[in-house]
């Protein structure tokens, strides 16, 4: 095998190996259910969009995010946005639940979640996904309850955050 023949075989099975394999640091009661095969992991910029309205108190509510995706080389692959919904550039979409959440590490950061699949829509890689983490988050937070008074309902405010997705899907062995 010429050397740039083996590199290039070295470095799908890199790839390979380190799509195939999830976190470590993922807290137990986050675990995806066993069955399951990462297929792809994503880094995702952009923010937490949140609405000052009123219920028993003013409070912001999550509206939901609005991301852009990258793979592990840094391309941009797709986007993430209400619902929550993952929106690949192949086509295919997948909203998933949160089913469980654990405390991020960094107070300020939203919680790391796990969030089971929905719907899907379109063909492609997000068409199989079962589950979903949401990891190694950065920010995101609402802003302070006392910022959301009676001027301000209705208006929203974006929070910049970035996390890791994990997308899991049925194992084919």
């Amino acid at each position: 095998m010429n050397p740039s023949a083996a590199a290039a075989l070295l470095s799908l099975l890199f790839f390979h190996a380190a799509q195939g394999a999830p976190p470590s640091d993922v807290p137990e009661n986050l675990k995806v259910p066993a069955g399951h095969e990462l297929v792809l992991q994503a880094h995702a910029t952009g923010s937490q969009i949140y609405v000052c309205q009123a219920g028993p108190d003013l409070a912001w509510t999550l509206k939901g995010p609005e991301a852009n995706l990258f793979d592990t080389k840094g391309a941009a692959i797709g986007t993430h946005f209400v619902g929550p919904t993952w929106k690949h550039k192949d086509g295919s979409q997948v909203t998933g639940k949160a089913s469980a959440s654990h405390d991020a590490p960094e107070p300020d950061s939203v919680p790391w979640l796990l969030l089971t699949a929905t719907n899907h829509s379109g063909e492609g890689i997000f068409s199989r996904v079962a589950f979903i983490h949401r990891l190694h988050t950065k920010g995101g937070r609402p802003p302070s309850a006392q910022t959301c008074i009676k001027s301000k309902l209705g208006t929203e405010i974006k929070v910049p955050y970035s996390a890791d997705y994990y997308f899991y899907a049925p194992a084919s062995h």
